[in-house]
């Protein structure tokens, strides 16, 4: 007879746990959340050649000297990494399969010679991390396989760079779905370069985008369905990390994925974060997490864009289209083609946002 009453309560267990997992429309999530202002992108990028889950997450180098020259890194997770011009046309590509999260540094000494650095987070092996490591020809539009770093145990995911601005010293941060971050020590002095984990932070649950300011070595990661977190960025820092936003529903949407920063000054600016659930993206304060807005892509005469993974921003001239700078965001639903990348300005976030 007291088996019968374990069963009930087992029950009810079961149910409970079948309803956390029940997904909540998005309709209903963008009626919960705070308001959003609405931007239209001025541009979008050739479609990735795979379907599905495909393009992921961008990066952003700006010409020092013609802005129409400036470049897009995309990747396609499912065949490899894309090079895209300012006005959306794929005009590079170079194979190299489930590629996640990308990164980018100007002037780095790469054997000796002043080159644009790429990383990218290699999940090709889930149970083991890797990075993958490029230069960008900027005269041919081409990135040039560099090397690839073995980091660790478990799966690539997020991936993010820092240039310490007191040496020049670059550090590349992977973020493994676990959340686990580790800090990769990049030696590109030789013909080989290398790489060493000089620690490890940890985030309780799934993990993925992450940005560092170079001016500040802080160090943001968005954990995704928890909100999103400050560290130390340098190597002998502390790896207690600082909770900046809540995924509550209002302000942040859980997934929080892609983030990238705005600044101003030596320490101000914005952190802007992607509140995939309900289509959105945020702004925070870097002085004090304070909450800024949201806002959304529309429809204009470029589709609008939802479910937004990864993103980037990167301010000054970009052209006449983008003169306060470029903000670039994959599109995760681009019916009836395959996903791609949108090109939005960031004078236009400024001015729905009212930013000074």
């Amino acid at each position: 007879m007291r088996l019968f009453p374990l069963f009930i309560v087992l029950s009810a267990a079961s149910l409970a746990a079948a309803q956390d997992e029940v997904e909540i429309p998005v309709e209903q999530l963008m009626a919960t959340a705070f308001p959003a202002k609405s931007v239209t992108a001025k541009a979008e990028t050739t479609p990735v050649g795979t379907a599905d889950d495909a393009a992921d997450d961008p990066a952003i180098w700006r010409h020092p000297t013609n802005p129409a020259k400036s470049l897009v890194v995309g990747t396609d997770k499912k065949a490899g990494i894309h090079v895209y011009d300012m006005s959306g046309k794929a005009v590079g590509f170079t194979p190299s399969p489930r590629l996640n999260n990308v990164d980018l540094r100007a002037n780095v000494p790469v054997n000796g010679r002043p080159s644009v650095l790429v990383v990218a987070s290699d999940r090709r092996d889930e149970a083991n991390a890797a990075a993958a490591l490029f230069t960008l020809d900027t005269d041919a539009r081409k990135l040039v396989p560099l090397a690839n770093l073995p980091v660790g145990p478990g799966e690539a995911y997020g991936m993010c760079l820092w240039q310490r601005k007191s040496d020049g010293q670059v550090f590349a941060f992977l973020v493994l779905k676990d959340g686990r971050i580790d800090q990769v020590e990049l030696n590109l002095a030789g013909a080989t370069p290398s790489g060493k984990v000089v620690r490890s932070m940890k985030l309780g649950t799934q993990s993925e985008g992450c940005v560092v300011d170079d001016r500040t070595g802080l160090l943001y990661v968005a954990e995704e369905d928890v909100g999103l977190w400050r560290f130390d960025a340098r190597p002998n820092g502390s790896t207690k990390p600082k909770r900046l936003g809540r995924a509550d529903g209002k302000r942040l949407v859980a997934d929080a994925e892609g983030l990238a920063i705005a600044p101003s000054g030596k320490s101000g600016g914005y952190l802007l974060a992607s509140s995939q659930g309900d289509y959105a993206y945020v702004l925070y304060r870097l002085k004090d997490g304070r909450y800024i807005g949201r806002f959304r892509i529309a429809d204009g005469s470029i589709d609008g864009v939802q479910e937004t993974d990864g993103l980037e921003l990167a301010l000054g001239d970009f052209g006449p289209d983008y003169p306060g700078g470029l903000m670039v965001v994959q599109d995760g639903d681009n019916a009836p083609e395959t996903q791609n990348f949108k090109y939005v300005a960031w004078a236009d976030v400024r001015k729905a946002l009212k930013l000074k």
